[in-house]
């Protein structure tokens, strides 16, 4: 999708963070803005900072209804959607497994797996229906959509199934000769000062855990990169405008794999084969802090 002026884009997860450094992208491209969160607050500070035809409607990617609405409204305002991002994402501190509860995997999984299909489910038909040229970006990452950390297996398991659900969408678009194509995002580059690292702030009290996360298990972004200072590792950090702005230039091309750096994952990928060809787990701990 070459030509993005006057597009319209929807954008989940776009009051801050990465997806508000999508949305400023787009404006700066001529595009409509819809962007879609569930803090009202900050969704309305979000269109006030942005130049351009802007609109937030706070929604529940997690709910189908919700998404539903967003859609109804999109199409009731514009007629049409052509870049829809899948973006929203949510995660839980690091904990083992065993430690993990059902909640924390009902609230992950239902934001960052059933959030992206429910945002599938109510735009792309609307999309086919309508038969203009459009693309489909769903952000996953790569813990997990390439290669797991061990101590995030409710987080990078979500954002393997959406890598793996991208792909299959991507083909089911491609092999019916649609007008669609779809591609993951993999926000890349270096580390990401997002909301991500506080998402328990809008997690829901039904899905609240009932014991606390033990001490240590949830970092803030500038904690985790001194504590990583101070094993000897200096981590590089991504700016987010910049990254949004390859993310254009990945649609543009109709890039299924939009990453800064993916030439580096076919290295990653052959080892992780190699072990898993030799019956090892490819996976190991992070150097503790």
């Amino acid at each position: 999708m070459q030509e993005l002026d006057n597009r319209v884009a929807v954008v989940t997860g776009g009051a801050s963070g990465i997806g508000l450094a999508l949305a400023r992208a787009f404006v700066r491209e001529g595009m409509k803005v819809v962007l879609a969160d569930v803090e009202k607050p900050a969704l309305e500070r979000a269109c006030a900072a942005l130049d351009g035809e802007v609109t937030g409607i706070v929604a529940d990617v997690s709910e189908p209804a919700s998404m539903e609405t967003l859609a109804d409204q999109v199409y009731d305002t514009h007629g049409v959607c052509h870049l829809l991002c899948n973006n929203a994402g949510v995660s839980v501190p690091n904990l083992n497994l065993w430690e993990t509860e059902p909640t924390d995997w009902k609230w992950v999984h239902g934001v960052n797996v059933q959030g992206v299909v429910h945002g599938i489910q109510a735009f792309v038909p609307r999309m086919l229906t309508g038969g203009e040229e459009g693309f489909v970006m769903n952000t996953s990452s790569g813990d997990g959509g390439i290669a797991p950390l061990a101590e995030q297996s409710v987080y990078a398991s979500s954002k393997a199934a959406v890598s793996i659900l991208t792909e299959c969408l991507a083909a089911q678009l491609a092999g019916q000769e649609t007008k669609l194509r779809a591609g993951i995002f993999y926000p890349s580059g270096g580390m990401l000062n997002t909301g991500i690292w506080t998402t328990k702030r809008n997690r829901p009290a039904e899905l609240a855990r009932k014991n606390p996360a033990p001490e240590g298990s949830e970092v803030k972004f500038d904690d985790f990169m001194a504590g990583m200072k101070k094993v000897g590792i200096d981590l590089p950090v991504q700016d987010l405008d910049e990254l949004a702005r390859f993310a254009v230039e990945g649609i543009r091309k109709g890039d299924f794999v939009i990453m800064i750096g993916r030439e580096t994952m076919e290295a990653q990928l052959v080892e992780r084969a190699r072990k898993l060809a030799r019956g090892e787990c490819p996976t190991g701990l992070l150097p503790q802090m």
